[in-house]
């Protein structure tokens, strides 16, 4: 029995003013067009029946799909758009309402946070369009669909080829939220600022992921212990005056931050923010701080499946479900 693939992209991810201060070009429209006209193929090669996508001013995914021969239906969601979180969150909703049995995402570390907090177990292939791309995936957009469409159709064991991810809640006076990457506690910063962050403004951060090839505050805590996306555990830096590490803060920009103690943190454990500043989730600058104002920050192995897109093609040859086309669908 075939089953419904979303297909979620962010129109803004990869194009704000963080790349164009740093050496990083912006995602343009036409490459995301050709993501999802990728993503679509794969999908319905593997037997999809429906490919979901959302209507918006930029014609992303509708121009993509507009003349492709494809044997699954093209259901598009006409909702109000708000150019805001919002939109995300409403596309996510009506996908899940929609019975959509597998998400294909095209955004960067900001994006997934959000579908993660619409849609926590949501069986999701996050590919890689955005500023600081430590959730995603790079990987070819055609195997993506493809992967999805056989997760949604059952052909594969989801316990096989997916793993939940590792959250960060963030709790306090007035804030509940979560992230999948960082959560960082910044100086004499303000909400919405979109500049790459300031090292001096960095007071500590709590990383579910420590990559030392990422970009962003993940490499911050990547080049002084690696924690990897299967480790289970996160770590906490504060920073401030001892030794400095050489990170890249964003694409092609370098920066020293200085670093006082590193901690190595287990399920469970939870760490303290006090204000005043401002905390920034997966490299959003999200809730003010006050004064005295105190947020959680617990570290768990809750958030959405992220499918191995690898894995999943590779038991897909094993079970010879591409041998022949009658056999896929």
């Amino acid at each position: 029995m075939g089953s419904s693939v979303g297909i979620l992209v962010n129109p803004m991810s990869g194009r704000d003013v963080r790349r164009l201060a740093a050496r990083a070009t912006a995602m343009t429209f036409e490459m995301k067009r050709d993501t999802v006209a990728r993503v679509a193929a794969g999908a319905d090669a593997a037997g999809a029946d429906e490919l979901v996508v959302v209507r918006e001013p930029f014609q992303i995914a509708t121009g993509a799909l507009e003349h492709m021969p494809l044997d699954a239906r093209v259901t598009i969601l006409d909702l109000p758009i708000t150019h805001s979180d919002a939109d995300t969150v409403l596309a996510i909703q009506r996908m899940r309402g929609l019975g959509c049995g597998a998400i294909v995402s095209i955004g960067g570390d900001g994006t997934n946070r959000i579908i993660a907090r619409t849609w926590p177990d949501v069986l999701l292939v996050p590919l890689s369009t955005g500023t600081n791309n430590v959730f995603p995936v790079m990987t070819e957009a055609t195997s993506a669909g493809a992967a999805a469409a056989l997760v949604a159709r059952s052909l594969v064991d989801i316990q096989d080829v997916s793993r939940a991810s590792k959250t960060l809640t963030v709790t306090g006076d007035g804030i509940d939220d979560i992230a999948l990457i960082d959560a960082v506690l910044l100086r004499r910063d303000h909400v919405g600022n979109l500049l790459p962050f300031d090292p001096a403004r960095i007071d500590r951060l709590v990383l579910t992921t420590a990559l030392p090839d990422a970009v962003g505050t993940s490499p911050i805590g990547g080049l002084l212990h690696p924690v990897s996306a299967d480790d289970d555990g996160g770590l906490y830096v504060i920073c401030g005056e001892g030794r400095r590490v050489y990170a890249p803060i964003s694409p092609g920009l370098f920066r020293h931050v200085g670093v006082k103690t590193w901690t190595l943190l287990s399920f469970g454990d939870a760490v303290t923010f006090v204000g005043p500043g401002v905390i920034a989730l997966d490299g959003d600058r999200c809730w003010r701080l006050d004064a005295g104002a105190e947020a959680q920050v617990r570290l768990a192995r809750e958030g959405p499946r992220r499918i191995d897109v690898r894995r999943t093609m590779f038991l897909a040859a094993q079970q010879e479900l591409f041998r022949e086309a009658q056999e896929i669908r």
